[in-house]
């Protein structure tokens, strides 16, 4: 099956540009042939290729798809990105194929990378729902001051993951079924205390994701996991 991302595919029957070139050039579509469209925004379509040339490739639609929410709540990853790039666009791909709903970039006092082009992680997640079959796209989100981010509105379930010592219960006992849920998962570094003060006075709940200590990236991944299962 060849899915397409097509944001505008409701007033725009045509592919944006970049899938235009991959339907026509590299998998050699032509007019006739049948194609699943997804605009990201919660439908597939069914479409039929109309026009297919070196730069257009025009669609009728033959029929709308909706695909039904796939989880319960909107969940919310907050994380610093790790140094290595190559690192955190794993972990978008890998969330965008278990499931979730917003991701956004942290920087913290310990953070090894202060800015992110979000260009390319943008790409990723397109390129995840297309190969996960799923009809919605995360909301991508800019580098954000964690100090501003946990000053801001959340109606719904907050935690964060941290390793200092203290009472912290395992994320898979406390999450609450059907809630919004929002998560923050920090640098190779951690949090500092100061950070992790702060977010509890804004109402974060201090959790742990299991006994191991685990990278940036997986600690993300798994607690991503969690609530998705959780949500289920």
């Amino acid at each position: 099956m060849h899915v397409f991302y097509t944001p505008d595919i409701q007033t725009l029957a045509e592919l944006p540009e970049e899938e235009a070139a991959h339907a026509v050039r590299v998998l050699r579509l032509q007019s006739g042939d049948e194609v699943t469209l997804t605009d990201g925004k919660g439908n597939f379509y069914r479409a039929e290729i109309s026009t297919a040339t070196p730069k257009r490739c025009l669609v009728n639609i033959l029929e709308t798809l909706p695909q039904a929410p796939l989880w319960k709540g909107h969940l919310h990853i907050a994380m610093a990105p790790t140094k290595n790039m190559d690192r955190t666009e794993w972990f978008a791909e890998k969330a965008t194929e278990i499931g979730f709903d917003e991701l956004t970039f942290l920087n913290c006092r310990f953070s090894e990378r202060k800015v992110i082009k979000t260009e390319r992680i943008a790409k990723i997640l397109v390129s995840a729902i297309k190969q996960s079959l799923k009809a919605r796209l995360p909301r991508l989100n800019e580098m954000t001051d964690f100090n501003k981010f946990i000053a801001q509105p959340f109606q719904g379930q907050k935690f964060i993951a941290h390793c200092y010592e203290g009472e912290k219960p395992q994320l898979k006992d406390i999450v609450q079924p059907g809630e919004d849920a929002l998560i923050l998962i920090g640098p190779e570094g951690d949090f500092s205390e100061e950070e992790v003060k702060k977010a509890t006075e804004q109402g974060f709940v201090p959790i742990s994701l299991g006994p191991s200590r685990l990278r940036t990236e997986t600690a993300a991944l798994v607690a991503c996991h969690i609530l998705n299962l959780q949500n289920q």
